[in-house]
């Protein structure tokens, strides 16, 4: 990808929901990278006193909210994963500040790599600056399986979940690195260090 960035290296991870981004991404920073999760920047924007918090909650009613006040992932995530015009209203609000904020970690860095996580990062137009794309891939069975034993969804809402998430080969199409997650552990390090192994600075 010719870019004309200077420090730090910019590597965008990203590839449908439960296809390993977090696991590479754990192994980047084992290797050196710094590692920001745009999805747990998301979650941050959206938090009492956030800069999509009030909006969110304009959008989508106090029915999303807790006790405590903070935005239910859980009640919302019910509401847009079945509804392809509440997700669009959703990402609407809270990719700008999320990109923001992504953009001034990055900047704050000191590392000769940064490694941002981000499920949306081709869609939201965050890959255009930067210097190389990963993409993590596995079948969707096997993302059904990981959402049922890790993160405790049905089935059904795990298809669900699957099913909204944008074609894997959308991605793939714009991979310059393609990470198979379908395979143990090791293989799958294996993989990402010889990818890191050509990164400049890696």
């Amino acid at each position: 990808m010719p870019l004309s960035i200077e420090t730090p290296y910019r590597l965008g991870l990203t590839g449908n929901i439960a296809t390993g981004k977090s696991t590479v991404a754990r192994m980047l920073a084992d290797l050196g990278a710094a590692h920001i999760d745009a999805d747990r920047v998301a979650h941050a924007v959206m938090a009492p006193g956030g800069p999509a918090y009030a909006p969110v909650i304009d959008a989508f009613g106090a029915g999303i909210l807790r006790d405590d006040g903070a935005i239910d992932r859980g009640a919302l995530g019910r509401i847009v994963f079945s509804d392809e015009i509440a997700l669009r209203e959703l990402e609407r609000l809270v990719h700008p500040p999320t990109l923001a904020e992504v953009d001034r970690r990055i900047e704050g860095s000191d590392a000769a790599v940064v490694v941002v996580e981000a499920i949306k990062l081709l869609e939201s137009g965050m890959a255009d600056t930067y210097n190389a794309i990963w993409v993590t891939t596995c079948p969707a069975e096997v993302q059904i399986a990981r959402l049922v034993e890790h993160r405790g969804l049905s089935p059904a809402d795990a298809r669900r979940r699957v099913a909204a998430q944008p074609p894997q080969a959308d991605k793939l199409a714009r991979a310059d690195v393609v990470i198979d997650t379908d395979c143990a552990l090791e293989a799958t390090r294996a993989q990402v260090a010889r990818a890191w192994a050509v990164i400049p600075g890696g």
